[in-house]
């Protein structure tokens, strides 16, 4: 039997369900402003479900995202606000490492808009500075190419500490990046910068499968991570450069998303969780599932 990492699950969509409003483009980040110690209460519930990390809510905290709204300024404190939410519901719960999240530049779900490595790498080197004396691992989300994944990587390393990579791949065939690149090819991306373990986040949960058979060969420890979403991989991408016009799907129940993670340890994975739209429910029922499996939550 295996030692798992039992992720969170979203934050986001969790902040936008209990605050009960639209936050428009800002999404978490304007929720956080708006309703403070509303993450704190989203981390304890999580703790509770048997989580052994908090994912930061840093993920959306990016200069791209800020300064279409005049508030770059609050670049750093809204980093502070995060971690400290972070950390009060740790102390609270006694235990679990805190992973900061650096989501991706542009959009999420927009390969097309990857800028170049020269320009990506020094902007996660500065928020990886920033967070690094507050969490015990960097957490790189939803990486969706491989130039993406290589600048988020090497930007990454500033931090000196552990790096964890996870990408997102297409809902359709999870072998691949939403690039259409070959998750394989991230094996290229890991020799110029290291990572200290490899997943795969915010896809469909059908799509995971074929994402562990190639992650499992790239010699770290590896897991995944899915989203509560339909299908976004043949979504429109719109003209304004944002994220596809996704919704979330009503069939995927604890019971159900557990039987997807369950095979993903069964193929080997040690780190799951769960992505937009997986709750505490759904990571209370896994953890059961995981401790009846006969596993042990660290």
């Amino acid at each position: 039997m295996a030692e798992i990492t039992l992720l969170d699950g979203g934050m986001g969509q969790e902040l936008i369900a209990r605050s009960g409003e639209d936050p428009g483009p800002l999404w978490a980040t304007r929720v956080m402003i708006d309703h403070p110690g509303l993450v704190k209460a989203i981390h304890d519930d999580y703790f509770a479900a048997s989580a052994s990390v908090a994912t930061t809510n840093t993920y959306n905290i990016l200069h791209d995202r800020l300064q279409g709204f005049g508030l770059d300024h609050l670049f750093h404190a809204l980093h502070l606000r995060a971690l400290a939410e972070a950390h009060e519901a740790r102390a609270g719960a006694g235990r679990g490492l805190i992973a900061g999240s650096m989501g991706p530049l542009g959009e999420s779900y927009r390969p097309d808009l990857t800028p170049p490595v020269e320009v990506s790498a020094p902007l996660y080197a500065e928020k990886a500075l920033l967070m690094a004396p507050h969490v015990d691992v960097i957490l790189l989300e939803t990486m969706s190419s491989l130039d993406l994944a290589r600048g988020a990587l090497i930007g990454a390393q500033a931090a000196g500490r552990p790096v964890w990579l996870s990408v997102s791949v297409h809902d359709r065939d999870g072998s691949r990046l939403r690039s259409g690149e070959p998750v394989s090819g991230l094996r290229e991306v890991l020799q110029a910068a290291p990572a200290a373990a490899i997943l795969a986040n915010c896809s469909m949960p059908e799509a995971m499968a074929a994402a562990m058979a190639e992650l499992r060969n790239l010699g770290l420890p590896f897991g995944a991570y899915a989203n509560g979403f339909s299908e976004i991989s043949s979504l429109p991408l719109p003209d304004s450069g944002a994220a596809p016009d996704y919704t979330h799907r009503h069939d995927l129940t604890p019971q159900k998303y557990a039987d997807f993670a369950m095979e993903w340890v069964r193929m080997g994975a040690t780190i799951v969780g769960g992505c937009c739209e997986v709750g505490p429910a759904h990571i209370t029922h896994l953890a059961t599932r995981l401790r009846e499996a006969g596993h042990s939550i660290r």
